[in-house]
């Protein structure tokens, strides 16, 4: 895959939170055709960890959508490979490290700047998306900065000799 198509899928996925989809839906949606998986149904299997997981505020959607992929990449398909499910870890920890790194946490309420009450009490009513939505939260760049970490890991992964995964 080349570096402009790889852009391209970082576009596709900010397009997508631009357009009303949750962060793990998007950044999944923009990968999921590499794996067989179509547009629709990857968007169905992520909708419900918008939000830091069903809007509980735990883990960032974006992060999460990561965590999909790197399974439809490199997850392993028999219980008793252990290997591969430590070599599959392995990844998911790299890239998310990169993402904390990156962002400064891991967790939707975190990088929302919520705290006490509002951490903890979270309505399950999505937000509506308006222009205002857009100006004060910070997920768009947290769904491109997921995407582009995502697709380095692409990146590095065709040029090495011996992937990870």
């Amino acid at each position: 895959m080349t570096d402009q198509e790889l852009d391209e899928r970082v576009a596709r996925a900010v397009d997508n939170f631009m357009a009303g989809y949750g962060c793990c839906q998007s950044v999944v949606a923009a990968f999921a055709d590499l794996y067989g998986l179509d547009e629709d149904l990857a968007k169905r299997i992520s909708a419900g960890f918008g939000g830091g997981v069903g809007r509980l505020r735990m883990m960032c959607g974006a992060v999460s959508g990561i965590v999909m992929l790197v399974g439809l990449d490199c997850g392993q398909t028999e219980g008793s490979d252990r290997a591969g499910k430590s070599a599959c870890y392995k990844v998911v920890q790299q890239l998310l490290a990169r993402s904390e790194q990156d962002n400064g946490s891991l967790i939707c309420a975190e990088i929302l700047g919520l705290q006490g009450h509002e951490k903890a009490h979270c309505t399950y009513e999505a937000s509506p998306r308006t222009a205002e939505y857009y100006k004060t939260r910070p997920c768009a760049a947290k769904v491109e900065s997921a995407a582009r970490i995502f697709a380095a890991y692409l990146r590095s992964k065709a040029q090495e000799t011996s992937p990870l995964c």
